[in-house]
């Protein structure tokens, strides 16, 4: 029996509150280094990825403090759900972001984990700078006003 197609991007979880916290300068696509029971369990939804970042390790990126629950049908098999998760990128590029985080006090932040058209789990980092609070409440008044803007054109017609 074949197997059924999978939808191109379909997003297990997002974080959304990474883009109202940090300004992203750049994004990455990663591969990232997950057990049996962690792939299922993020088939269903079931993790968090608000509280994590990325960080470099002997020449090596790992996500640390993401949350991907136990997989019940997993048994004595299953994983750890705070595990610190390998993540897979080119030389050049784990070179790149571990310059950036350590020269301009920048930060690797997860934005989404997804499965591309072949199923495979890859997960969307963002280089991101954070934002000071009156930044987040300039970047909320800027929201509000467009969608006020966007109603009265409606309204006019």
């Amino acid at each position: 029996m074949a197997r059924k197609p999978v939808p191109e991007g379909r997003i297990a979880v997002q974080n959304r509150k990474a883009r109202f916290d940090y300004s992203i300068e750049d994004s990455f696509e990663a591969g990232i280094v997950l057990t049996g029971s962690e792939v299922k369990s993020l088939r269903l939804g079931r993790a968090n990825i608000v509280e994590s970042y990325a960080t470099e390790k002997g020449g090596e990126l790992f996500l640390v403090n993401a949350h991907i629950n136990e997989y019940k049908q997993a048994g004595h098999d299953n994983h750890d759900p705070k595990r610190a998760r390998k993540l897979l990128l080119n030389r050049r590029e784990i070179d790149r972001l571990a310059a950036a985080v350590a020269r301009d006090g920048m930060t690797l932040v997860p934005l989404k984990i997804y499965f591309n058209n072949r199923g495979i789990a890859k997960l969307e980092l963002g280089l991101a700078k954070g934002k000071r609070q009156f930044e987040k409440r300039e970047a909320t008044k800027q929201r509000e006003w467009e969608r006020q803007k966007a109603r009265v054109m409606r309204d006019r017609g």
